[in-house]
C-alpha cells in the first residue's frame, strides 16, 4: 500500500500565518511529522509528497527524517489543486493508493480503519466520512444502506445541508490509474476536484464506502481552525518535565504541562495546564499561563504577562503582556503594556476579515491574527479578529481595529484612529501615502 501525501496547496485562506500549513509546529514537531507517523503505523510503508517549486526543499528534508518507509518527492508543476498533485504522480499511481491531505487532522486510528475497510476486495474506494453538526464550506456525503457513498454534495449553502456526514481528504482507491483518468475528465476550472472526481466515480458505478471517523477531526482553512488543532495534541500529550528544564522553586506547575529541553520557569510563574512549552523557552517572573497554550522554542514570556488559550510561534518576545484567544506566528515581539482585546462589548461571535468581506468565525473569543516577524510597541492594543501581516510594525499606542497588511507601518493619530503605511521601514516624517482605519 502506498500513500500520495498532498503538500503543494498554497493555503492562501490561512493568511496572515505562513502558507505552508503542514509546517506548523505541534510539540516540537511539524504537522507533516505527525502524519507521517500515523501513516506509517496503519501499516503504509511506501509514500509519496507532492510539493511545489517554493516548499520542496522543506517537504524534502522532513521526508527524508522518517524512517521505515520508502520516500519519494515529486513537484506539482501542472494545473494546480489535487487534479495537478494526481496528475503530478502519474507514474506512482499503478495499484492501491490513500490519498492524504496533512492539512486534515484526524486520529491515527483513522488511517488504520481505512485500510481496514480497503480490505474488502468489493469495494473501489473507501473514504473518511465525519459528522457535523454546523455548517462545513466543503462536500458533504449522500450514504445509504452498508455505508455506501450513492453521491457527493459540494459547498451546499448554509441550512441546506443535505446530511450529516462530511468528507474528509483522507481516501483510498483501489486502482490509481482510474483515479488519474477520472481527474482527466474533469473541469480545470473547478477548485472541487477531489469530490467532482469522487462523484464522477460513483456515477461510473464504482463502490465507495463511507468510513466513520470517530473521535478528533479538524481541517486548517482558516486561520482560527488551528485552535481546535492545537486542543487536539495538547490533550494528547503526557505530562513531563524535562531534566534539563529548571523550575523556580516558587513557580507553581499543575494539570497536563509540558516543558522541553532547557526550559527556564521563573520566579513566581504559574502555569496551569494543558500547555506546551517548547525548547529553550523562558517563562518569566510573575506570568500567567492558562487556558491551553503551546508556545513554540525559544519564546520569552517576560514578567507580568498573561498568555490565555494561544498558540504562540517560535522566537517570540513579550513583556508585561496580555495575550488571551490569539494565534502569533514565528518571530514576533510586543513592548510593555501591550494588549490583545479577545471579547466584544455584546459577548457576540467576532467577526474577521476574510477577501475583503467580514466574516462570522463562529467564535466568541478571538484576539488577533498575527503573521511572521511583527514588531508591537508599548501600550498598543489590537481589536477583536484583527489580522497583522507578516513584518508589519504597530508604533506605541496604537488601538488597531482594522486588519494590517504585510510590510505596514501603523501609528496612532488620535482615539481609535490609526495611520498606516506601505513603507514599514520609513520613519513617520517621510509618510506621503496613508489611510484611516476606521473604527468597527
Amino acid at each position: 500500500m502506498k500513500a500520495l501525501v498532498l503538500c503543494g496547496d498554497v493555503g492562501s485562506l490561512m493568511h496572515p500565518l505562513r502558507g505552508d500549513k503542514f509546517n506548523i509546529s505541534f510539540l516540537g514537531r511539524p504537522l507533516l511529522e505527525h502524519v507521517i507517523d500515523h501513516l506509517h503505523e496503519a501499516g503504509i510503508d511506501k509514500m509519496v509528497f507532492v510539493a511545489n517549486s517554493a516548499n520542496r526543499e522543506l517537504v524534502c528534508r522532513t521526508a527524508h527524517q522518517c524512517s521505515g518507509a520508502t520516500c519519494h518527492v515529486v513537484t506539482q508543476e501542472g494545473r494546480a489543486g489535487m487534479a495537478g498533485a494526481v496528475e503530478a504522480v502519474a507514474d506512482y499511481l499503478h495499484g492501491p493508493v490513500v490519498v492524504v491531505s496533512p492539512n486534515d487532522v484526524v486520529e491515527p486510528a483513522a488511517y488504520s480503519a481505512l485500510i481496514a475497510a480497503a480490505e474488502d476486495s468489493e469495494l473501489d474506494g473507501a473514504i473518511l466520512a465525519y459528522c457535523v453538526d454546523t455548517h462545513f464550506p466543503g462536500g458533504y456525503l449522500m450514504v445509504e444502506s452498508e455505508s455506501r457513498v450513492v453521491s457527493v454534495v459540494e459547498k451546499p449553502d448554509p441550512c441546506s445541508e443535505p446530511s450529516d456526514p462530511i468528507t474528509v481528504s483522507v481516501h483510498y482507491q483501489r486502482d490509481g490509474q482510474k483515479l488519474l483518468q477520472t481527474i482527466g475528465r474533469t473541469d480545470p476550472e473547478k477548485d472541487d476536484l477531489r469530490e467532482v472526481a469522487l462523484a464522477s466515480l460513483l456515477a461510473d458505478g464504482r463502490k465507495v464506502r463511507a468510513v466513520a471517523q470517530a473521535g478528533f477531526c479538524g481541517h486548517l482553512k482558516r486561520p482560527w481552525d488551528l485552535f481546535p488543532v492545537m486542543e487536539h495534541f495538547l490533550s494528547g500529550m503526557q505530562p513531563a518535565i524535562s531534566k534539563s528544564a529548571r523550575v523556580a522553586s516558587s513557580a507553581v506547575i499543575e494539570g497536563n504541562v509540558v516543558l522541553a529541553d532547557g526550559v527556564r520557569v521563573l520566579e513566581h510563574a504559574v502555569i496551569r495546564g494543558p500547555a506546551y512549552v517548547g525548547c529553550g523557552s523562558v517563562v518569566g517572573n510573575n506570568t500567567l499561563v492558562r487556558g491551553g497554550v503551546h508556545i513554540g522554542a525559544r519564546c520569552v514570556v517576560g514578567f507580568s504577562t498573561e498568555v490565555k488559550h494561544s498558540y504562540i510561534g517560535e522566537d517570540c518576545w513579550f513583556h508585561s503582556n496580555y495575550i488571551g484567544d490569539s494565534i502569533i506566528d514565528d518571530g514576533c515581539s510586543f513592548g510593555s503594556g501591550s494588549v490583545t482585546a479577545n471579547l466584544r462589548f455584546d459577548a457576540g461571535v467576532v467577526n474577521s476579515t476574510m477577501d475583503g468581506t467580514r466574516t462570522p468565525t463562529g467564535r466568541r473569543k478571538l484576539g488577533v491574527i498575527m503573521g511572521r516577524h511583527c514588531k508591537v510597541g508599548i501600550n498598543a492594543s489590537f481589536l477583536p479578529g484583527v489580522k497583522v501581516g507578516p513584518e508589519a510594525i504597530v508604533c506605541p499606542h496604537v488601538c488597531l481595529n482594522e486588519d494590517l497588511g504585510e510590510g505596514m507601518f501603523a501609528r496612532p493619530v488620535g482615539n481609535y484612529e490609526a495611520v498606516v503605511s506601505g513603507a514599514s521601514c520609513a520613519p513617520p516624517a517621510a509618510m506621503d501615502s496613508t489611510r484611516r482605519l476606521e473604527q468597527r
